[in-house]
């Protein structure tokens, strides 16, 4: 008996031991097989793009998520290649961010197959919605429409413009391109004299605005329509550059609502600017949740965004804008 009860409280505690083990290596399982997910983005050359990243890999951060980044630099084949790896690595989902509406129909086809599901954010593709989960954006037509209205109301219906586009192909610049010429239909007197791709950059909406000084001549612009507020900075260093006053000379009207524009606002070169918010982290990631969750999602969750210019805008409010 007495070689007996030793041996049983031995492996009593054995048993016991074993079973701590079991639990303590099931708790770090879970503490440390968190989601994995890939974003592909389809650059960082913007304010507004920068933003949003960062929205996605803080939102990723405070969610405990294994976030797999990648910057495509301007260059789709990049996404299609990065999405591929993702594929690849078996993460458990997708956010991608499209430089352009086509092309997509395939790689997105591939992440389906392998049941990967995507969500779009900002940008929406030309491919079977049932290729995607959902797309988290902003109303790019409604923008247009915005921006054409501020600047119908305040010229009285009279407005000799040009337009700097987006990046060609993609959905903001063909929306708002859209949006713009169907609101401008209304006023006979509103025409666009020239519209040019600025790319959604700083640089290559100067190069386009000194351009159009030159081609259109500066007298006869009254106002310049920007698809982004990166190209509108960069109108109004080439409206400068060409002696005049932008924000009085040559009305300026953009669209995203970084915080140098909205300066730009307090300052007096930037008139009007309708907001498209890049802060859509929280949002691409409660739609991933409720997806491997088995919840049914919209197909699109529309951004609620502002319109600001100096009777809304004041320092305060700026101060306190996270982009």
């Amino acid at each position: 008996m007495n070689t007996f009860r030793p041996l049983c409280l031995f492996l009593l505690a054995a048993a016991i031991s074993c079973i701590s083990i079991s639990c303590n290596k099931h708790e770090a399982s879970s503490g440390s097989g968190s989601k994995v997910v890939g974003f592909s983005q389809e650059d960082e050359e913007s304010d507004w793009r920068t933003a949003e990243s960062q929205s996605i890999k803080s939102e990723a951060q405070n969610r405990h998520i294994d976030l797999r980044f990648a910057d495509a630099q301007e260059d789709q084949e990049k996404q299609i290649k990065a999405i591929r790896a993702f594929i690849a690595q078996r993460v458990n989902a997708i956010i991608l961010a499209p430089r352009v509406e086509t092309g997509w129909d395939q790689v997105l086809r591939e992440a389906k197959n392998a049941k990967i599901p995507v969500v779009l954010v900002d940008r929406g593709v030309s491919a079977p919605e049932d290729l995607y989960v959902t797309l988290i954006a902003s109303d790019f037509v409604e923008e247009g429409h915005r921006a054409a209205d501020w600047l119908a109301k305040h010229t009285n219906g009279k407005a000799r413009i040009v337009e700097l586009q987006g990046t060609a192909g993609s959905a903001p610049a063909i929306d708002r391109h859209k949006g713009f010429a169907d609101e401008l239909a209304k006023y006979p007197d509103m025409k666009i004299l020239a519209s040019q791709d600025g790319d959604f950059q700083v640089s290559k909406g100067k190069e386009v605005m000194a351009a159009f000084l030159k081609s259109v001549g500066k007298e006869n612009i009254t106002a310049v329509y920007a698809h982004n507020d990166n190209m509108a900075l960069g109108a109004i260093q080439a409206i400068q550059e060409a002696g005049l006053t932008p924000g009085k000379d040559i009305m300026v009207v953009s669209i995203d609502g970084i915080h140098a524009a909205l300066q730009a606002i307090l300052d007096g070169t930037i008139n009007c600017v309708v907001e498209c918010n890049p802060l859509l982290g929280p949002q691409a990631f409660d739609a991933i949740d409720d997806t491997l969750a088995g919840k049914t999602i919209p197909k699109r969750t529309v951004q609620k965004d502002e319109l600001f210019d100096k009777s809304n805008l004041t320092p305060e409010l700026l101060a306190k804008r996270k982009y």
